[in-house]
């Protein structure tokens, strides 16, 4: 992780963890683009912590008040994703698994309002702790090996389908990262591998038809060189974003049938 504003801000998290779980915390790992192929200009900074024990509502409260002042905008700084799981509920491994903390950007008002949502089944997880045993990144304690089982491929396909029907829904207000996301869900359902988005899309674009790709090159673009507020979908490229959905949900319906 080169980026030195970054590197501070993991620092800070990590710090935050530990002041707050105390000694419920086993380990901390990255996930996420800090592990798949770097940070770029819009990427967050994504967490997996791995505790003892649940945390309780004082712990909940003021993980969720530190971390506001820490994350995004209001902090000039990245996006922190935030994401807490106690051991014995995913090791041995089970799906769904259950995620006891959630933290991230695209809840800011919901946690700011109403504070974080209770442990509850989070089938996403399943890719979660794929990527964080396949970076082996720890922050803090061992090496995510030795904390987590590993996961199935068939669970980390089965999660990726069931994300579908969010990311459809997300489709016009978050472009650039559905793109991607489901050439990411293209590519694991067809190889096995998790890739990171620029890569999803390369393999992506390499099997498309012509008039599927141009709304794909335009996330990659984006995701490459971009922050969210350069964002600037065109009519025209509006209008190639549902052909290229609709070709990878056949795909995928091809490969799985689901």
């Amino acid at each position: 992780m080169a980026d030195r504003g970054a590197m501070d801000q993991t620092q800070t998290v990590v710090r935050l963890v530990d002041d707050v779980l105390g000694d419920a915390v086993i380990g901390t790992y990255l996930h996420g683009s800090s592990v798949l192929g770097g940070l770029k200009p819009a990427s967050d900074l994504d967490f997996l912590v791995v505790t003892h024990r649940r945390m309780d509502d004082r712990q909940r409260l003021l993980l969720t008040r530190e971390l506001l002042k820490v994350s995004g905008d209001p902090a000039g700084a990245r996006g922190v994703e935030l994401t807490v799981v106690v051991q014995p509920e995913v090791r041995p491994w089970r799906f769904p698994p259950t995620g006891d903390y959630l933290y991230g950007e695209w809840l800011r008002d919901e946690l700011a309002t109403h504070g974080a949502a209770p442990p509850q089944p989070m089938p996403d997880l399943a890719v979660l702790i794929a990527v964080a045993l396949t970076g082996d990144h720890p922050l803090s304690g061992p090496p995510p090996a030795r904390v987590l089982d590993p996961v199935p491929h068939s669970d980390v396909v089965r999660a990726s389908v069931e994300g579908i029907a969010e990311l459809l829904n997300e489709l016009d207000s978050d472009t650039r990262n559905v793109l991607l996301t489901f050439a990411r869900i293209w590519v694991t359902v067809a190889t096995g591998d998790i890739r990171s988005k620029d890569a999803a899309a390369d393999w992506a674009l390499a099997r498309l038809p012509p008039e599927c790709r141009p709304a794909l090159e335009y996330a990659r673009h984006l995701y490459l060189n971009c922050s969210y507020a350069e964002e600037n979908w065109s009519d025209e490229l509006r209008a190639r974003v549902r052909p290229y959905v609709d070709h990878v949900l056949e795909e995928v319906h091809r490969l799985t049938g689901h």
